[in-house]
């Protein structure tokens, strides 16, 4: 059964996945991305401790921007989001360590609006370490962490103590397809009240040549990243796939928007994974598709925004480059 992980005076996590659910679900998504045509998987199975630790490098490589752009455009505005949104308090999607947050919540805390941060994160050891942070710089803040996967369950506490404000940053939402970003759109609408607010992180449609670049470094650190996926499934699914089998290929589709991060196989050869009791064949040159990273265009997202019930209200970029923009949305009111 779900369990408060730790509970303090300043802040509380608590555990909402139930027993082996990560297991069950890696099954289940490498089962059916490794027998669909193309083949592939979601990249939130990226993130075990030394994928964490390869994406921390790759936000501070010189080709990946999307970190630093973001950063920019939230300390140029979060007073700014601060006025607007009067928000008392701050639910965040995808946590991790609330980094680029911590602007958002200083600004709040100077507005004196800010009482309850609430992040929602997949790892209770990065809730619990960032939770104990933010109790000691924030003394007078409530931090209460859920452990949950927000794309099954989206434990917003409830609106009866004033206005929330829902972050979701780094361009996160790029790693939806179309018919899945419009049905968790309209998720999180159904979850907001009038007085609610929805904070965007996007990264832009932009020159093709830097795009391709963010996703595949000079360094190998992203190909790395990527190869990394299959040493989970070897450690998790007692698999046998070969990093070394595969190449790192980061492409842009032009029709779709969308940078995608594929491996392709060297050779034909056939992978085991006992614990799915299958045996998986890759044909010389052929591609497991690991992300997807739409890019997006202000006309556009705010045509989707509005399909889910949302009014676009704000649209910041970093300036001059306007590589990246974070945007803040309201409940449409009918």
């Amino acid at each position: 059964m779900p369990s408060a992980t730790h509970d303090s005076k300043n802040y509380t996590v608590e555990n909402r996945l139930p027993a082996g659910h990560f297991a069950r679900a890696l099954r289940a998504d490498v089962a059916a991305g490794l027998s669909a045509t193309p083949k592939a998987l979601p990249p939130k199975w990226f993130y075990d401790a030394h994928g964490s630790v390869l994406f921390d490098r790759i936000t501070r490589l010189p080709e990946y921007y999307p970190t630093r752009a973001e950063r920019m455009v939230l300390r140029a505005h979060a007073t700014e989001i601060a006025q607007l949104t009067g928000a008392r308090t701050v639910v965040e999607l995808g946590a991790g360590s609330a980094g680029k947050t911590r602007l958002l919540l200083d600004a709040l805390n100077d507005a004196g609006t800010l009482e309850r941060y609430a992040p929602i994160d997949v790892s209770p050891t990065t809730l619990g370490q960032s939770g104990e942070a933010l109790s000691r710089e924030y003394p007078r803040l409530r931090v209460t962490g859920t452990v949950a996967d927000f794309e099954n369950e989206l434990p917003l506490p409830p609106p009866e103590s004033g206005p929330r404000l829902l972050a979701f940053l780094g361009s996160t939402l790029g790693n939806f397809g179309d018919e899945e970003r419009a049905a968790f759109l309209a998720r999180l609408r159904a979850e907001l009240v009038e007085g609610d607010a929805l904070l965007l992180g996007v990264d832009l449609v932009k020159d093709a040549g830097r795009l391709v670049r963010a996703y595949d470094d000079e360094q190998g650190v992203t190909a790395e990243f990527n190869k990394n996926l299959l040493v989970i499934i070897n450690r998790e699914l007692d698999a046998d796939f070969d990093p070394g089998a595969f190449d790192h290929r980061a492409v842009w589709d032009p029709a779709l928007e969308r940078v995608e991060m594929r491996l392709r196989a060297r050779v034909a050869h056939s992978v085991k994974i006992p614990a799915l009791d299958r045996t998986v064949d890759f044909g010389r040159g052929e591609e497991l598709r690991t992300e997807i990273s739409v890019k997006f265009r202000h006309d556009r997202l705010g045509e989707e925004l509005a399909a889910a019930g949302f009014t676009l209200e704000r649209w910041w970029t970093d300036q001059p480059q306007r590589r990246f923009a974070v945007l803040l949305a309201a409940p449409a009111t009918t």
